[in-house]
């Protein structure tokens, strides 16, 4: 497998077999595009890597790559999977002979990733990653309101939030879901919040423990 030396020929390894291993993450593939991935990036960790030398440079990628599924099945808001992107791209670069290709490896890998997001537009689509990209607070059907003539009526009243806010999400006010913001704030889900104001389908909160503690400060001041 001379060939794999060639940094161009390296470019194309990666990128088919990231392609389809993330089209497995993305879609419903039976395990098909797993496969496919799995046996072509073994060609080129069995060529670059010497025995259990290089058994560590294979876990830190397998474990890039378990992040980022545990990020789009538990977390869902990119961090944990930002950290595998970077163990996985070390871990195809690391076994490159040279600069060059270690480069050209980590690139493969960077285009490959969001172009398997194609495969969704053929395939099933796995619904792990809804939450992170907002599509329930996007769904009247299942009682969210994205466009309410009401929206008013909603300041001053409290809820709790649904998805983490970093800084848009959802939120449940009165049994009802609206997408809302936290102005730049970053809330936890599960946190009691207090409408600001409503701006036409733009639904500003804030903790509950904030509007308190600002009212306590204010009181005492007095």
């Amino acid at each position: 497998m001379e060939f794999l030396d060639m940094a161009v020929i390296g470019f194309f390894v990666i990128f088919l077999a990231t392609l389809f291993l993330f089209g497995e993450v993305m879609v419903r593939a039976r395990g098909l595009f797993a496969v496919i991935g799995i046996v072509i990036m073994s060609l080129y960790f069995t060529y670059h890597l010497d025995g259990t030398d290089g058994m560590w440079v294979i876990l830190l990628y397998a474990a890039g790559l378990a992040l980022i599924i545990f990020d789009g099945k538990v977390t869902t808001d990119g961090t944990i999977a930002g950290v595998g992107v970077l163990l996985m791209v070390f871990g195809l670069a690391l076994p490159a002979p040279d600069l060059t290709y270690g480069i050209l490896v980590a690139m493969a890998f960077l285009f490959a990733a969001p172009t398997s997001y194609l495969f969704t537009k053929v395939f099933p689509a796995r619904n792990m990653w809804d939450k992170m990209m907002l599509k329930d607070s996007l769904s009247s059907e299942d009682g969210y309101n994205s466009m309410n003539d009401s929206y008013k009526e909603l300041v001053g009243k409290e809820g709790t939030t649904k998805t983490p806010f970093r800084p848009t999400g959802t939120v449940e006010i009165d049994s009802k879901y609206y997408s809302a913001t936290s102005d730049n704030v970053w809330v936890k889900e599960g946190t009691r919040v207090k409408v600001l104001s409503a701006d036409g389908t733009r639904i500003l909160v804030t903790p509950v423990q904030e509007v308190e503690e600002k009212e306590e400060s204010t009181s005492e001041s007095s």
